[in-house]
């Protein structure tokens, strides 16, 4: 068992969140995920600011510009999950990003960071599991899960790939396109995480354009968990060093939420 494993459970969904590490500075990012955590967050997700982010909507894509414009580095990125890990021992954390800051010192350099540093696990959303060489033998050596991500696209013959590689838990995608702008009608979620379920017996998770408590009550009713992302992220540009209070506010609402989806699934 794993702190990511345990994380998700028979009597309701999992919540995951999602920050960007640095935004609007380091130390607010430590108030802010202190704060997700008193909202009721079950797995954090850090997000490792980048320049090019290919699959982040402007919410995100602002929160990197203003992080790297701060000066955040990587190791700041470690410190960040290191302290969270002193002070939360029990609640897992993923470092969330690209292959360009991730493999510039190498894989296992890496890896063995991210290790030493108390992350669980790794999202790496530009190396696809066919280019698995660049970065999953050392996060597996170092003890770490590699979340692979799977979307409306991935077809038939490409899932077995998707899932044999991936661990933690399986993040879908549930929109063929970036964070944040729109949402996917419950129909099609509700075909996509059957699928994947019969594909894998990882958690699966659904993110992209959720917002309210009412989405992710209604997701949280068919998929073992739901992240949520460019609404907090949101909250962080419109509060600045203020926001860990208003965001405990919202997890809390989304919280509650998920609580009841299995509830009600269950009935």
């Amino acid at each position: 068992m794993s702190r990511l494993s345990d994380a998700f459970r028979d009597d309701r969904p999992a919540l995951v969140t999602f920050v960007t590490a640095g935004d609007p500075d380091v130390a607010t990012t430590a108030g802010v995920l202190d704060a997700l955590v008193a909202g009721g967050a079950d797995v954090i997700e850090l997000g490792m600011p980048f320049t090019d982010p290919m699959a982040d909507g402007p919410a995100i894509q602002g929160a990197n510009i203003r992080s790297l414009a701060g000066g955040t580095t990587t190791a700041d990125i470690m410190n960040l999950a290191r302290g969270f890990r002193e002070r939360h021992p029990d609640v897992p954390v993923v470092l969330m990003g690209y292959a360009n800051p991730m493999l510039r010192r190498g894989a296992d350099w890496f890896a063995a960071a991210a290790r030493e540093a108390g992350v669980d696990g790794v999202i790496c959303v530009d190396v696809p599991p066919e280019e698995d060489d660049a970065l999953g033998p050392s996060l597996r050596a170092a003890g770490l899960d590699l979340i692979r991500l799977a979307t409306p696209t991935t077809d038939a013959a490409r899932l077995p790939e998707v899932v044999n590689s991936a661990s933690g838990f399986l993040y879908y995608v549930s929109v063929a396109g970036i964070t944040g702008l729109q949402q996917a009608q419950q129909g099609s979620i509700e075909q996509a995480v059957a699928r994947l379920k019969q594909a894998t017996d990882v958690p699966v998770v659904v993110g992209f354009g959720v917002r309210t408590p009412e989405q992710a009550r209604a997701i949280g009713g068919i998929a073992d968990g739901v992240v949520v992302g460019s609404a907090i992220v949101e909250i962080v540009a419109q509060h600045g060093t203020q926001a860990p209070a208003h965001v405990t506010t919202y997890v809390r609402g989304l919280a509650d939420a998920l609580a009841s989806a299995r509830k009600e699934a269950v009935r």
